[in-house]
């Protein structure tokens, strides 16, 4: 499992919201404005999920003609500006959405995420818990994982695990903090408690090629053949083509070998 940020607003769905109006002309016309502007947002949406950035712009850019105020368009705009580089136009969208709408969870841990692949590792961390300490916010789990991972890229291991462990307190199934726990304990040869993480991580979710490629390696450590035999056949007939599966096969290699 890639350690990667987990973004919020571009896997939503954007739904409208109708406008109130004493006016009925102005009524039409800001609900037909409100309409374009989500709709628009929804197809940059798909279009940024399927890396047709081109498309996803021109989207993104009629959304906020439509609505200028419409945050979440600032958001997902931001998001696809930092995918290609232009750190300037992603910030400017990031600060306009939040100003738009200062308590937008999702925006507060997009723009962490930003900071911190900017290499602004305390800047981020306050966008993290600006977010997570939202009690209306629905996932606080997902920006103190983030804010986990921000911290293992400084790197600071301990700040890494407080925010997973805090990620936990919200929601004690979360697979990717699980995961994140079993390799901190992992590189802590700790691996009695690595069996722990992972054996929590696979009751909340499916196997991967990493996960079983790492438990492959604690059941090694700690001496049970059956065990990671059982998971290296999981891998092998699951996961054929994987990296790991490679590695595996080297590493079997290397040990009939004598190396």
């Amino acid at each position: 499992m890639k350690s990667t940020v987990v973004y919020a607003c571009i896997l939503a769905s954007v739904t409208l919201l109708g406008a109130c109006s004493s006016n009925p002309t102005l009524e039409d016309k800001d609900k037909k404005a409100a309409v374009a502007a989500r709709a628009n947002t929804q197809l940059g949406i798909e279009y940024l999920r399927d890396k047709n950035y081109e498309m996803a712009l021109e989207k993104l850019q009629k959304a906020i003609e439509a609505e200028p105020d419409y945050a979440v368009a600032h958001d997902v705009i931001a998001i696809l500006y930092a995918q290609v580089g232009d750190k300037g136009l992603a910030e400017k969208h990031y600060l306009h959405g939040l100003k738009l709408n200062p308590d937008n969870s999702d925006g507060h841990s997009n723009y962490g995420q930003f900071l911190c692949s900017n290499g602004r590792y305390q800047e981020a961390e306050q966008q993290f818990l600006i977010a997570a300490n939202n009690r209306f916010y629905k996932t606080p789990e997902l920006p103190l994982f983030n804010a986990g991972l921000c911290m293992a890229g400084v790197p600071d291991a301990a700040a890494a695990e407080k925010y997973y462990r805090l990620s936990l307190d919200k929601n004690p199934k979360f697979g990717p903090a699980l995961y994140q726990m079993a390799l901190l304990s992992y590189a802590g040869q700790d691996y009695l408690r690595t069996r722990a993480w992972l054996q929590r991580y696979q009751e909340s979710e499916n196997q991967t090629p990493e996960s079983l490629w790492l438990a492959i390696r604690t059941e090694y450590a700690l001496g049970d053949n059956q065990a990671w035999g059982n998971y290296s056949l999981q891998l092998r007939s699951r996961f054929p083509d994987s990296e790991q599966a490679k590695l595996l096969q080297e590493w079997e290699h290397e040990r009939r070998s004598g190396n």
